[in-house]
């Protein structure tokens, strides 16, 4: 049963490839560098996307792979609630 499931994702990656393909050949010259250039703005933005996520998702393997990070959190907020009363805090910066 779990070779069938495997075949026909195959056999469906297979015929969207091979659709793409095929359109792709039947673009005129000037239609495929205009989907060339489409496509390089497109991934030149996915990368700097990626570029500047990566901080976050190094915080976030840290955060999941060391556990003192939620203890040392935890301690600095017990320690800036029992000094600043959070509502006037937030309110000073609003400007009430």
């Amino acid at each position: 049963m779990q070779s069938d499931t495997r075949l026909s994702k195959s056999s469906t990656l297979e015929g969207i490839k091979q659709f793409a393909l095929s359109n792709w050949e039947r673009l005129t010259e000037r239609q495929k560098s205009y989907a060339k250039k489409v496509w390089g703005v497109l991934t030149y933005k996915w990368r700097w996307q990626i570029a500047m996520n990566i901080p976050y998702l190094l915080i976030f393997l840290l955060d999941r792979s060391i556990p003192a990070v939620h203890r040392f959190d935890m301690a600095l907020l017990a320690t800036i609630t029992s000094k600043i009363s959070i509502p006037n805090f937030i309110s000073s910066w609003m400007g009430f």
